[in-house]
């Protein structure tokens, strides 16, 4: 199959020739072959220029980790200016008139792995709304959602919880790809983006990462895989929690644990709900940095048998509702701190896009009733999203 990288390069360098381009980009900005859009892009021989380069949380070499500043500057490889859209403050999210002012173009080329809560949608959707504000064309190059682009998981984040993990309403697993979802927040939100999307060639909508005969390139520094890219949808609610997802570890978001957790008493909890397509098995690990760095946890390691039945989110659901009911008296504790920029909202209610699920757990509810609030999405978004699908 053919990225849309590919494609603008073989059938579309038109929309680029005789234009300022400015580039936003990461490590996993790769055509099919491994050659990286910035290379492609910056050379002298090409009837553009080049002129500025943008990178997204963590940064366009992808080293930074999850809410770390990433500094702006001079990319040195190229000699050119290169600014950060996630800095110290909400602010730096969007590109300023400044930065945007020797380009025509801005040409996005950023991997998604198919959760809401990942934050590159949200900053190609701030660049979409900035360039309709100062006149810029945007240019998205699409790509695969790793974890297919069929199955749909989770309610939408309400109004009164938006954030940089969901600005707009999406479902948690929301089975689009970066394109679509462009198209779908440009006309939803009225954005009024001069907006171009290059698609894929050869992509099928239930394929998985390993379908593509692509290669797996981090796209963030905990994206190690796309085994962990399917369990994101459920173990990142952990990020609204003191129980560690596994960061500072070989296997971020496989592994869920901590010092109190009672390994065998966790696994107990959770092979009751009988969830589809998973098995556990305890662990212990020591992570080296983040939560509970250089502290002995215990918990337990997840085993997909079936990822076509597979319930990432309800699975994590069933995690944060059995650690709760376990461990309230004993160390567990919501993430009470600012995460991504919002100090008044529970992280967890952010994520998981209101405040139900955590008061429902507060409240003691069966996991049951609560999965018949949040498990799928309404019918009226599933019906809004296929306008907006390309294959």
């Amino acid at each position: 199959m053919l990225l849309g990288l590919d494609i603008l390069l073989r059938d579309n360098k038109k929309l680029l020739e005789g234009k300022r381009i400015g580039i936003l980009g990461h490590q996993a900005s790769l055509n099919s072959k491994g050659e990286h859009i910035v290379d492609l892009l910056v050379d002298k021989k090409n009837n553009w220029k080049v002129t500025t380069l943008f990178g997204p949380e963590h940064g366009i070499t992808t080293h930074a980790q999850d809410m770390e500043a990433v500094q702006s500057g001079v990319h040195k490889p190229t000699g050119l200016p290169l600014h950060s859209l996630y800095g110290h403050t909400d602010k730096s999210l969007r590109p300023t008139e400044e930065m945007l002012q020797n380009i025509d173009t801005l040409v996005i080329d950023l991997q998604d792995i198919g959760s809401r809560y990942y934050t590159y949608i949200w900053t190609a959707s701030l660049c979409m709304e900035v360039c309709a504000k100062y006149k810029k064309e945007v240019i998205i190059l699409d790509r695969p959602n790793p974890i297919n682009g069929v199955t749909i998981e989770g309610e939408l984040n309400q109004s009164g919880y938006t954030s940089f993990v969901g600005l707009y309403p999406l479902a948690v697993r929301h089975g689009m790809t970066f394109g679509e979802m462009a198209r779908f927040f440009n006309d939803a939100q009225d954005l009024n983006c001069d907006l171009k999307v290059v698609s894929m060639e050869g992509w099928e909508r239930e394929w998985y990462w390993d379908q593509t005969g692509l290669k797996w390139t981090n796209p963030s520094p905990n994206m190690r895989s796309p085994l962990q890219a399917l369990m994101y949808p459920g173990t990142c609610l952990l990020e609204g929690t003191n129980v560690s997802e596994g960061r500072g570890t070989d296997i971020p978001f496989e592994i869920v644990g901590a010092p109190f957790v009672d390994s065998a008493e966790l696994l107990e909890s959770m092979k009751e709900f009988n969830l589809p397509g998973v098995q556990y098995e305890s662990i212990d690990f020591t992570p080296t940095m983040q939560k509970h760095a250089g502290k002995l946890c215990h918990g337990m390691r997840f085993k997909v048998t079936d990822r076509n039945i597979f319930k990432p989110y309800v699975t994590g659901l069933a995690l944060i509702w059995s650690l709760s009911t376990l461990y309230r008296e004993k160390g567990f504790e919501w993430r009470l701190e600012p995460y991504e920029f919002i100090e008044d909202i529970p992280a967890v209610d952010l994520l998981t896009g209101s405040s139900t699920v955590r008061q429902a757990i507060e409240k003691h509810l069966p996991l049951r009733e609560l999965l018949e609030w949040v498990e799928e999405p309404p019918t009226s978004f599933l019906r809004e999203r296929r306008t907006y699908l390309l294959y």
